[in-house]
């Protein structure tokens, strides 16, 4: 009769235990949680997925210049601003032209300024006079074609990392249209300026990883560029693949946008009369 009782009892034991499984199961078996981001974990990105469409990339990055400069909620209540700019941000449009002159140019420029005290602000802003203003002075003083000049920016705050980002397009007669991007990326506690390399350690993102992407997502932009070509007879700018500037630690022209989204950009218009623009999208 003991051993009947100890055995029930031991039933009911491994029934209640059963229950308590069942229970604990459907609470929280299929919800997921986070796990924290060791200093060593690194994210990975899958170059296995589709390329990105160069056009779609292309037109998206177009839209981003909206000539305004977004915080994004990030503080910069501790930053000594320019005098005479104490009310503005610290992007800010300093230089804001519109001119149209009949049968010599038309004009719009729309010219940011680093609205920060500091020699790194200061060379960036000597920078952006000698490439962009100087050029629009340039055609006011006399244009043998007409010209178009149009200047316009995007400016983004991304924790400490302030990044700005100013595309020109120039058309001077029959000449094609030329497309120039510059960006400066500043970290604004350290006051020093930001490699991609060191953005990718930030966000614990290996090179290795996006060499690859820019190697895919460039090689499909010359693939297009080519079957242009050929069904158009149209001349398009020639990648050369192997060249050493697709690799991340000579990558100069890149900014951090919306919600930390890294756009490296290959504007080949800065140093050729072309138009044509890579943009690798992490």
């Amino acid at each position: 009769m003991k051993s009947r009782n100890i055995i029930y009892i031991t039933i009911s034991i491994i029934c209640i235990f059963a229950i308590i499984l069942g229970v604990y199961y459907q609470i929280f078996a299929n919800k997921v949680v986070d796990k924290p981001k060791n200093e060593t974990q690194q994210n990975s990105i899958d170059n296995d997925e589709p390329v990105d469409d160069p056009e779609d990339l292309l037109t998206e990055f177009n839209k981003l210049f909206t000539n305004d400069f977004y915080s994004q909620g990030y503080s910069t209540s501790g930053i000594t601003k320019m005098k005479g700019l104490e009310e503005k941000d610290i992007i800010c449009t300093y230089f804001n032209v519109q001119q149209d002159k009949e049968d010599e140019y038309s004009v719009d420029l729309k010219l940011p300024v680093f609205n920060i005290q500091g020699q790194i602000p200061s060379e960036y802003n000597n920078a952006t006079q000698s490439i962009f203003v100087n050029k629009a002075n340039a055609i006011f003083t006399g244009t043998r074609k007409y010209t178009v000049y149009n200047v316009e920016y995007v400016g983004y705050l991304n924790d400490n990392i302030l990044s700005l980002v100013i595309k020109s397009t120039l058309k001077e007669g029959d000449s094609a249209q030329r497309i120039i991007v510059q960006t400066y990326n500043y970290n604004i506690e350290t006051n020093k300026k930001v490699t991609l390399n060191e953005v990718l350690e930030k966000e614990n993102i290996k090179q290795k990883d996006v060499n690859k992407k820019i190697e895919r997502q460039v090689k499909e932009a010359g693939k297009q560029a080519e079957e242009i070509a050929e069904a158009t007879g149209q001349i398009v700018y020639k990648r050369d693949i192997n060249s050493a500037m697709y690799i991340t630690d000579n990558v100069s022209t890149f900014f951090i946008g919306k919600d930390g989204q890294i756009y490296i950009i290959y504007p080949y218009g800065n140093n050729n009369v072309t138009s044509e623009i890579d943009i690798i999208k992490l």
